[in-house]
């Protein structure tokens, strides 16, 4: 059996290895046998049972804590068998706090010893207090903005309107001994960089990868960030068609407005505050990028962010407040929410995956446009047909032979070049074969872009990371 999580195999004893029994306390616990090969093979240990005696004195000495010590006589030799039982509290060697991960042991400093130490204590980063800040330091703007919105929500009650800020802030769990909490400053201080390095968001419009053509950076409380953030996509970033119905002016943006909110309220939420990095937002002509530092909830996938779940908050006093005033849902719905609005406006699903230390939401926006599929430098019958087809929503070799009068072969190498170029979906064997928009191969096949994409072939091989 090779090594693993919970096994891991040293030939001699060496005190040293008393790191490797607190990783396994700290983590999910585990098993340390001595006398045994990388592969698990017995090669035998000197002084076993001496070795049975010593340990565990020396465990529970240098580490506060009883492991069961066995030993196993074999006919290639003595091994020692050390069990270690999860702990709740935290474990140290001689002031270092060591951590299994995978099959290796991990020394935690700066930022993860903090998160490990708060995680061990049940409490999150959000709800530590903050010293030497007072409610006197804080925003009356953001206190009245999160009322209103609150009230006009229907989740504060209107006597909030009239409540002090040192009741608001009590009610809401954001301070404990007269000291504010962390959440307390994000949510409500002019500048809460000052206190939280990295605490913004960035956004840039790019041509390519390497191709930056502007930005802009929105600081200030949480608030302010969502709000001017959302300002600034919509009017600078994001285009938008225009039209009239009488004297009413229409206008429909690229992507649907509420899904890009949620997702920005997500990020700004769930972000990993410790990790000193702004929120990233890179906006594309055909698709939008959101990051944010963190991580999914231990044992979730990007799976089950995609079916019914339950929320699991990684900043519960922000995501409270959030609630509050209407940001974010308490059931775990954002996901759906923003897969549903996309899909009846005719977009892709959005994409989403873990990549760079942060979790990404991708919008794609309808790319058949004329000034888009110009640029691809496609033929004039794959232009035309894209945009004649798509209110059809898919393409039939038939049809593509019929309309611009050519042989098969020709209308067949045309479809699978549009493949190549992301622009269509084969459905069916090649004789009776559809080729089908995204906007109508989404919702049909009922799955992420990504799955869709993997189905033909067709997913691009990197990223972004900007």
């Amino acid at each position: 059996m090779p090594e693993s999580q919970s096994i891991e195999y040293k030939s001699v004893w060496k005190d040293e290895y008393l790191r490797w029994i607190c990783g396994f306390a700290n983590a999910n616990g585990g098993t340390l046998y001595i006398g045994k090969d990388d592969n698990g093979n017995v090669v035998g240990v000197k002084n076993a049972k001496k070795l049975l005696e010593d340990l565990p004195n020396k465990i529970t000495t240098i580490l506060g804590i009883v492991a069961d010590v066995n030993l196993h006589e074999t006919k290639q030799g003595d091994f020692i068998e050390i069990v270690v039982e999860p702990q709740p509290n935290p474990v140290n060697y001689k002031g270092e706090y060591h951590y299994r991960s995978g099959s290796t042991k991990q020394e935690l400093k700066g930022a993860a010893l903090d998160k490990f130490l708060l995680h061990k204590q049940g409490r999150k980063w959000d709800s530590v207090p903050i010293p030497n800040v007072s409610i006197s330091d804080l925003k009356q703007e953001a206190f009245d903005f999160f009322r209103k919105k609150g009230v006009k929500s229907n989740r504060l009650d209107e006597d909030t309107l009239t409540d002090r800020n040192e009741l608001l802030l009590e009610n809401l769990q954001l301070t404990e001994n007269s000291y504010l909490k962390r959440a307390a400053i994000l949510l409500f201080h002019p500048k809460p960089e000052k206190l939280v390095t990295g605490a913004f968001i960035k956004i840039g419009y790019f041509e390519s990868d390497s191709d930056l053509r502007f930005q802009d950076e929105i600081h200030g409380n949480l608030f302010e960030q969502v709000e001017k953030t959302m300002d600034l996509l919509f009017t600078k970033y994001i285009k938008a068609m225009i039209s009239y119905e009488g004297i009413y002016r229409i206008e429909i943006y690229e992507y649907p407005k509420e899904a890009v909110r949620e997702a920005l309220h997500n990020a700004v939420a769930h972000k990993d505050y410790t990790g000193a990095t702004p929120i990233q937002i890179s906006v594309y002509k055909d698709k939008i990028m959101i990051w944010n530092f963190g991580q999914l909830p231990d044992n979730w996938t990007i799976e089950t962010l995609q079916k019914k779940h339950s929320s699991v908050p990684h900043n519960p006093d922000i995501s409270n407040a959030f609630f509050r005033i209407g940001y974010i849902e308490a059931w775990g719905r954002g996901i759906k929410k923003m897969n549903e609005q996309c899909a009846e406006t005719g977009l892709p699903q959005p994409l989403y995956y873990y990549e760079s230390s942060g979790f990404w939401v991708e919008f794609r926006k309808d790319i058949y446009f004329p000034e888009y599929l110009k640029e691809l430098r496609l033929n004039e019958r794959q232009t035309d047909a894209l945009l004649f087809f798509k209110e059809q929503g898919e393409i039939t070799t038939s049809e593509y032979m019929k309309r611009y009068n050519i042989a098969e072969r020709t209308a067949r190498n045309d479809l699978n070049e549009l493949i190549k170029n992301q622009l269509l979906i084969r459905e069916g064997e090649t004789n009776l074969a559809k080729y089908l928009f995204y906007n109508t191969a989404l919702p049909k096949f009922r799955r992420s872009f990504a799955e869709v994409a993997e189905v033909a072939e067709v997913l691009p091989k990197s990223k972004s990371h900007n």
